[in-house]
């Protein structure tokens, strides 16, 4: 090898240790920042000559940067319901403020003045909204995602769609007699077993409550007639107005109990202006020794502005209103592609989808390959300090190595000039 062959190899070996200081110095410097994902420099040799000749003119080392975005770090807790960590697989889908959609793991996120969750970098955190029913996600893309919005100072209200009913129909009921009233004939002299009450709300937040029926018909046999309260006749119930708004037959099994038929009950308001219609789940009730009760819940609040709001581990993020009411906003996005480390890396802990990374799949937590979400926890970098320091220190060793080659040949290159002269 030619000296100047040996000041060209001591050149790129400056050069290598000069990359690796300075993801080291990245790597430090990002030590304390939320979802921070460390680099590395890998080095490998390098040598010209001619192919197949087996001899060489000049080697070297060239040096290349790894990400480590696919490992995680360490996990803290948090006072915030809305600093969020992702414990396992998967990304937060972020945008910033041109509309561009990113992955991050930096999940430090606080209502801007907007309501809209932002992290510390500013990108805003995209989720499904519940508007309109229970959101799906779009598995190879980013399509349907919209800010999340937690906060709003005006009024809002959300009717009623979904509701669940829970509890006990005592198994030793007498069967209503043949031939008898009952309430789907909407008489005054109707019987029934057992009756108990929901209330809903409309779209503009009226809370409207609902008379429901429970007559046993026969052996495990059990009618459910659903009325508006407001149209019932005084002190006697029945006659109803506008009479049954909707009917089910429960059927139970009697070896255990449980619903085998008839468990669910979807009825119509007509006086309400829109007509709303709302489907109860009764599919959890139970036919056993014990007395009658029931309980239930509906989705949808009155006119009120959100107190507060959760996140759970499967991403749903629930407000309180000031009437205790709760109701889904949204659901959280996540998303992975098959190999992390490929993703580009942007400003403000946040990574750009490339073709090395492979297709993007987006989900929920708790779902396939996706980890869960905990809430008032943040994650943070994955450096270790101490081994930082000593690759920096490393790295001096070798940086100061190869200057002496360089000097060294630089040196024997000036007695070479010498002698000629």
């Amino acid at each position: 090898m030619s000296l100047s062959g040996s000041m060209n190899t001591a050149v790129s070996g400056l050069q290598a240790q000069a990359s690796k200081l300075s993801t080291v110095g990245d790597n430090v410097a990002n030590s304390d920042t939320t979802g921070y994902k460390r680099v590395q420099t890998a080095f490998s040799s390098l040598v010209v000559g001619s192919a197949g000749s087996g001899s060489y003119n000049s080697g070297g080392v060239q040096s290349t940067t790894i990400q480590t975005i696919s490992q995680a770090g360490s996990y803290q807790s948090t006072t915030s319901g809305t600093d969020l960590a992702i414990q396992g697989s998967g990304y937060f889908v972020v945008q910033d403020l041109t509309g561009n959609i990113f992955l991050t793991r930096a999940g430090d996120f606080t209502a801007d003045k907007n309501g809209h969750l932002v992290n510390s970098a500013g990108y805003t955190l995209m989720g499904y909204s519940y508007a309109n029913g229970v959101p799906a996600s779009v598995i190879n893309g980013f399509e349907g995602l919209v800010p999340v919005k937690v906060k709003d100072d005006t009024l809002s209200a959300t009717a009623t769609t979904l509701g669940t009913l829970k509890g006990n129909l005592n198994s030793n009921t007498k069967a209503i007699a043949t031939g008898a009233k009952t309430p789907a004939d909407n008489n005054a002299a109707s019987v029934y077993s057992y009756k108990s009450s929901v209330v809903a709300y409309d779209t503009l937040g009226n809370a409207n409550q609902y008379d429901i029926y429970y007559t046993k018909t026969d052996d495990n046999t059990w009618d459910v007639d659903v009325f508006r309260t407001s149209e019932a006749t005084a002190s006697t119930n029945f006659p109803y107005t506008n009479g049954s708004l909707g009917h089910t037959t429960l059927n139970f099994n009697p070896s255990n109990g449980k619903v085998t038929s008839g468990g669910s009950l979807s009825f119509t308001d007509g006086s309400l202006n829109p007509t709303q219609t709302i489907t109860l789940d009764m599919t959890s009730m139970t036919q056993l020794g014990a007395d009658n009760a029931s309980t239930g819940t509906v989705n949808g609040n009155k006119a009120s502005s959100s107190a507060s709001v959760a996140v759970d581990t499967n991403g749903n993020i629930v407000a309180t209103y000031g009437d205790g009411t709760t109701s889904s906003l949204y659901k959280v996005a996540m998303a992975t592609v098959a190999s992390p480390d490929n993703l580009k890396s942007i400003t403000g802990t946040a990574y750009q989808v490339t073709a090395d990374a492979g297709t993007v799949v987006v989900g929920f937590a708790n779902t396939g390959s996706f980890g869960k979400i905990n809430a008032k926890t943040l994650e943070s970098s994955n450096v270790d300090l101490a081994s930082e320091l000593t690759n920096m220190i490393q790295s001096q060793r070798s940086y100061s190595a190869n200057s002496k080659v360089f000097q060294t040949a630089s040196d024997m290159m000036d007695t070479l000039i010498g002698l000629k002269r």
